[in-house]
């Protein structure tokens, strides 16, 4: 089929936007990654924005990630804090969210009333701290995990997308003796796993960029999660790592080491998107519609 002039003109106008658009997105993100392997003569030579180092150098991330650095145990403490918290938090939204789609549960909607005005008030950080001392938290793992253990919105969600189950299922496992909890478990969750992967991930990135409640709640500097350890990195050019087997004289420049930072704590989230991708829009949209 021949395109007409103008058709052809509309093509090539829109492959250049888009061109550009991708460039914008893809350039800072190569920016970050070179200027990663920038040694400390190229950065004086040279200067900071280096596309392409002639002599990549992997200081940086020999100094981050050592056996024993701070950098190392945070990541450790990262990941564990995202496989405990998303667990938890999926445990706790799905099964609550499981009870209040139950149209004939009793006071289902002052429960969920209750839920949504959580979405709009809170009793605020010094309550939640004085909490949490009193519950002898702080300082503590736990004070990451239990500060947010159920999002209200990720729970109205799935509750709508349980609610658009249709009843004839449930009816027909309980004529064959099946429980309410046995119901959620064999026919409700195996059906489910676009929205759970959808809001698994919102869960997942949240605790993995979460740093606010760690420096808040946290004092020692061996139990900080990679985000502080990041944010200190990036306000003061400079880690304070007793354990580097780098010495002082001879650090990336501070520039190579902001930006090994980011690539180390971006690539994780960059590998495990393209696998939940395929349920995140579907989960996202069918979980958002009106039951």
């Amino acid at each position: 089929m021949r395109l007409s002039r103008g058709e052809r003109i509309f093509q090539v106008v829109n492959y250049v936007l888009l061109i550009l658009i991708t460039l914008v997105f893809i350039v800072p993100l190569i920016t970050v990654v070179a200027t990663s392997f920038v040694s400390q003569e190229e950065y004086a030579r040279r200067g900071a924005l280096i596309l392409f180092p002639e002599s990549p150098d992997i200081e940086a991330y020999k100094l981050l990630l050592a056996r024993g650095s701070i950098v190392l145990h945070a990541y450790g403490i990262t990941f564990l804090r995202v496989g405990v918290g998303t667990f938890l938090n999926l445990l706790l939204t799905t099964t609550l969210a499981f009870v209040l789609s139950r149209r004939e549960l009793p006071g289902r909607v002052p429960l969920t009333f209750f839920v949504f005005f959580t979405m709009l008030f809170s009793g605020g950080l010094i309550p939640m701290f004085v909490l949490y001392d009193r519950l002898g938290l702080l300082n503590s793992f736990w004070a990451m995990i239990t500060n947010n253990l159920v999002n209200p919105w990720y729970l109205l969600i799935m509750r709508t997308f349980f609610m658009q189950f249709p009843r004839e299922l449930e009816e027909a496992a309980a004529i064959d003796g099946a429980g309410p909890a046995r119901v959620l478990w064999q026919i409700v969750l195996p059906l489910s796993k676009p929205s759970i992967a959808t809001i698994g991930l919102f869960y997942a990135v949240w605790h993995w960029n979460a740093w606010f409640d760690a420096a808040i709640f946290i004092r020692d500097w061996d139990k900080m999660p990679m985000q502080v350890i990041l944010r200190g990195i990036l306000t003061q050019g400079m880690i304070q790592d007793p354990n580097s087997p780098i010495e002082a004289d001879i650090l990336p420049p501070a520039p190579t080491l902001r930006a090994a930072m980011i690539v180390i704590s971006t690539v994780p989230i960059l590998l495990v998107y393209p696998f939940l991708q395929k349920y995140f829009v579907r989960g996202a949209l069918v979980g958002s519609l009106k039951g």
